[in-house]
């Protein structure tokens, strides 16, 4: 006899999703978290744009080469720092706590930028930013993807990575109406450093208004908290035997349970310890590494340098550039967010590098002409093609960077990985800051060459190494790395994709409806003739006066029949 299943689907709203007043409450508060990817964008760009202003240069004795790297890095560095002890902060103390622990260091950070007077304390309050970030990016997305709504979840995690041009857009046009409006003043750089302090003042003062994530109550044994969190905010009520909740906290429940039994033996050594998770740390490793050595590092860093090696001299033009720059961002990375369920990762990802390749290879051509032939056209043409790279650059690893990489690891190593991921993005990040403005100083244009180089390195590797996810149930996607043969092993260690289903019993199970109207979707609850009753909790067993029923428990096996989770 065939075993039907029942998958997430069967118990999610129907209708939009603003007419459900949980998700749309949840929504509203998950944008508290966003404001972690809006503070990097801030922060990313707020040197960039203070590189134009003549009062930065003067406060700081027009750094250049090594100086400049140093200033560039010096966040990156105060992250790498961080890094190893975000993971640990986040699953001992939760995902608020460790957003308010990187709010509060922050906030020191951007205090003592705003008033250094040296290279040397410029520099070490940016370190003291990175340190602090590197916590607040580590639990956000998590938090977001634990919170978010099944259906929504790989739409908000795309625009979390999104939102860092919310934050750059406001840096760069703080520069520019700080410089309209006193020029020559040291105001002009400090006040856009002051306006950094809102993201983390706010995460700091509303983070406990929030709720926890559902995975990390269960995790430290309040299971109570847990699904009164999903009944308010995925059930849309306060009703805990509400199906969707009953179906989540299973799979939350089953799978931690399967990482506590493999935790003893699962270290980052797991990550690279069979042919399928290589494959998996390839292609991690390589889309890291690609999203920050494609040539985006040039303009994002140090557009002031690039401006400047085609003609453009003009403060208020860099600063005008720099801005509309950001908005085109911000656009073109929203619209791959869209983009992802649609088209797909690997369609986005080959559409991206071959665009990225064509239009960075006419912007070295442009520049070369320009500084070799001195064809004004040319330095004209320059900036259109910064800004289609852009676009290409943002449909694909904007927005999926932090997707892919989740969708591909199994729950057992998805926080090594994870955190291998950003320490890639990191340590290339932090090199990329540093040689830039060495080599755009010593070789100018040339420099250009070797990112041409790469991009077409790029371009060859997502042609033949990255594999398409969309639409793929874990089960299916563990088969596209691991082969055949793993799918059972995966399906042993639980996951919590919104593609997971279960099997309902195929002994004596009726499905018992506690909605009303009977439309709504049916319950996860089974008619079962137990062979023994001293096994089932309370919690997992009520009476509705047609005798015994279980409520859907993936540990409980005194039943006739099976749940299971694929």
């Amino acid at each position: 006899m065939a075993v039907p299943e029942w998958t997430i689907a069967d118990f999610i709203h129907r209708g939009p999703w603003w007419r459900n007043r949980g998700i749309l409450f949840l929504n509203i508060y998950l944008i508290l978290p966003l404001f972690t990817a809006i503070t990097n964008g801030f922060d990313s760009s707020l040197v960039n744009g203070l590189q134009i202003l003549p009062a930065w240069q003067d406060e700081f004795h027009h750094p250049k080469g090594t100086s400049l790297g140093l200033i560039n890095s010096a966040q990156m560095i105060g992250g790498l720092v961080g890094l190893p002890f975000t993971p640990f902060c986040s699953d001992w103390f939760g995902r608020r706590a460790t957003l308010f622990i990187g709010s509060v260091v922050m906030l020191a950070g951007v205090g003592t930028q705003s008033t250094a007077t040296t290279v040397a304390r410029f520099v070490g309050a940016r370190v003291l930013i990175g340190f602090g970030l590197t916590f607040g990016t580590n639990a956000a997305p998590l938090l977001i993807t634990e919170l978010a709504y099944p259906t929504q979840r790989a739409k908000l995690t795309s625009f979390y990575n999104s939102s860092w041009y919310f934050g750059s857009i406001v840096a760069a046009w703080a520069c520019f109406g700080a410089f309209n409006d006193a020029p020559n003043s040291i105001w002009s750089w400090r006040v856009p450093t002051l306006i950094q302090a809102l993201g983390p003042f706010m995460q700091m003062c509303l983070i406990w208004f929030i709720p926890e994530s559902p995975r990390w109550l269960i995790h430290t044994g309040r299971e109570g908290q847990a699904a009164r969190v999903l009944a308010r905010f995925h059930a849309n009520g306060f009703d805990e035997r509400d199906p969707l909740v009953v179906f989540e906290m299973a799979q939350i429940r089953h799978a931690l349970k399967m990482e506590k039994e493999t935790s003893k033996t699962t270290s980052f050594y797991s990550l690279f310890g069979t042919p399928g998770n290589r494959k998996r740390m390839r292609l991690i490793i390589g889309i890291a590494m690609f999203s920050q050595w494609s040539g985006n590092g040039l303009v994002s860093y140090y557009i002031n340098l690039v401006l400047e090696g085609v003609g453009i001299s003009s403060t208020s033009t860099k600063a005008a550039i720099n801005g509309g720059l950001q908005i085109w961002n911000l656009a073109a990375a929203l619209t791959g967010a869209f983009l992802v369920d649609k088209l797909g990762r690997r369609t986005l990802f080959i559409t991206s590098n071959a665009g990225m390749l064509i239009t960075f290879s006419m912007w070295t051509l442009t520049t070369a002409l320009f500084n070799t032939l001195h064809i004004t056209a040319a330095a004209k043409a320059t900036i259109p093609f910064i800004f289609l790279f852009y676009l290409f650059y943002d449909i694909a690893y904007t927005p999926m960077l932090v997707v892919y990489t989740l969708e591909i690891l199994p729950y057992a190593i998805r926080a090594k990985g994870f955190a291998i991921m950003n320490l890639t993005v990191s340590l290339t990040l932090a090199f990329n800051q540093f040689v830039n403005p060495w080599a755009l100083d010593g070789i100018g244009w040339k420099y250009y060459l070797v990112y041409c180089g790469f991009l077409a390195f790029e371009l060859i590797f997502v042609i033949f190494l990255v594999i398409e996810t969309k639409g793929y149930t874990l089960e299916e996607t563990a088969a596209l790395f691991d082969g055949e043969e793993k799918p059972a092993e995966i399906e042993q260690r639980g996951g919590e994709a919104a593609t997971v289903s279960m099997s309902r019993g195929a002994i004596g199970s009726t499905p018992s409806p506690i909605y009303d109207p009977p439309e709504k979707p049916f319950a996860v609850v089974e008619s079962y003739e137990l062979r023994d009753t001293g096994s089932t909790s309370e919690m997992d067993r009520w009476d509705q006066g047609r005798g015994q029923e279980l409520e859907l428990d993936l540990d409980h096996e005194q039943y006739h029949g099976e749940f299971r989770v694929l």
